[in-house]
């Protein structure tokens, strides 16, 4: 990221991007018709023999297995796989079986699972030495009533990502709680037909995050206390470029947490105090959200070329611009009077004054110079706020060098076709 002039920067770099049981062995109990078997572990005698049962159920599992775990909760000091398809792990609640990793020696994740047809509920992973809930390269993935924490609060030691399903299909995150992650708590990555829904996500980086992905839909979420609420990012140099992503219904409340990520990284340089970060992905609509005292802006929408990843080699097919950006029927309160970073309350000094405050929503200025007409987006491609008679947008003026940021209203007043909800073939 190259040094911002005046205005600073506006670093918009702004964005961006134990339990206790008598019996030594496992009770198992066949389910109705042996379609499934289900396995008790409420017997297990001590922690490590609880470690051992479990990593062998996952490595034993077959097809329609429902591996059941008790209340308690379990010290385990290696990380956990599964690669079977058409399992189910169920806890007894995401505050009564608790998988302890704070002792982890071995593993890069609390639990990975390389599977299709998987179901995971009513547990927590807490304090994993990495990711703590990893799930790659299957479908129908269903993470319902989880929750993942790293208890000692937001920390860059902390592992990245606490749900973390990438290159799934047909995924569905349910009532999970994520608290925590150095990176994401709710992370979904180059993925196809995403719900994220019902879901609270507290003291992350970015507290969900949607990333290369087609077709998500982010409704009815509590998003606080995160240095970022909400991001939907297209990163280069992936398996594909995301788009249509629909944010709605959320509750996105004071995300002013430090931003405590390893340096480097694509959220590293999310500003704190950011409600809703677009950066380079198309067709987003953005409705019906509550958006409280954010307090650098709460909705930032930037190009690639405003992040602490700019100079990252990409691909010659890559799109860097945001576009068809879609904000409308929002309620806003509070925010973007003290903005992160000097430079940012200098520039805020600059505009609005000592007392005032950005706009509801910025925008780092950068278009598609193909695709531009007289500097403006043709009405397909163009950012649009309805329904939002106090909304405006700042462009800052990122490729003039931030040397004439400008406030627009009117020419922002417009609508798009709203995006179909997204389907889930589970």
């Amino acid at each position: 990221m190259k040094a911002l002039a005046i205005t600073g920067c506006l670093i918009f770099i702004l964005v961006l991007a134990g339990c206790d049981p008598t019996s030594p062995e496992a009770e198992q109990v066949p389910a109705a018709a042996s379609v499934s078997q289900q396995v008790d572990a409420s017997a297990q005698s001590a922690e490590p023999d609880f470690e051992t049962w479990l990593q062998m159920q996952l490595l034993e599992a077959k097809p329609g297995d429902v591996i059941t775990l008790p209340a308690g909760t379990f010290s385990l000091m290696r990380g956990l796989s599964l690669a079977v398809d058409g399992v189910t792990i169920r806890g007894a609640g995401r505050d009564e079986t608790i998988l302890s990793f704070k002792d982890q020696v071995a593993g890069a994740e609390g639990l990975l699972v390389t599977a299709n047809d998987f179901t995971i509920e009513d547990l927590a992973i807490e304090d994993a030495k990495g990711d703590a809930l990893k799930i790659t390269d299957g479908k129908n993935i269903v993470i319902r009533r989880v929750r993942t924490e790293w208890t000692n609060g937001p920390d860059t030691d902390n592992g990245a990502y606490g749900i973390y399903p990438v290159q799934t299909e047909n995924t569905l995150i349910d009532d999970v709680v994520a608290i925590g992650a150095s990176d994401a708590g709710i992370y979904v990555g180059q993925s196809k037909n995403v719900v994220v829904r019902n879901s609270r996500a507290a003291f992350n980086v970015a507290g969900i995050e949607i990333e290369n992905t087609l077709d998500a839909d982010v409704f009815d979420n509590i998003a606080v206390d995160n240095t970022g609420g909400i991001l939907v990012f297209n990163m280069p140099n992936l398996s594909q470029e995301g788009a249509r992503t629909r944010v709605f219904r959320n509750q996105i409340l004071s995300n002013n947490t430090e931003n405590f990520a390893a340096p480097g990284g694509a959220v590293a340089g999310v500003p704190a105090g950011s409600g809703i970060v677009i950066n380079a992905n198309d067709q987003i609509e953005i409705f019906d959200n509550d958006l409280v005292d954010n307090d650098t802006a709460h909705i930032i929408i930037s190009s690639v070329f405003s992040t602490n990843y700019a100079s990252r080699d990409t691909a010659g097919d890559f799109d860097p611009y945001p576009e068809t950006i879609y904000i409308h029927d929002n309620r806003y309160e509070g925010g973007g009077g003290s903005p992160d970073t000097l430079e940012l309350k200098a520039l805020k000094l600059a505009m609005f004054g000592l007392t005032g405050a950005f706009p509801h929503v910025i925008w780092d200025g950068f278009l598609n110079p193909e695709k531009a007409e007289n500097g403006r987006l043709p009405a397909p491609l163009a950012f649009c706020i309805a329904r939002e008679p106090d909304t405006a947008l700042l462009n800052v003026d990122g490729p003039g060098g931030y040397e004439n940021p400008q406030v627009e209203q009117a020419s922002v007043q417009c609508e798009h076709p709203p995006l179909p909800p997204v389907v889930l073939n589970l």
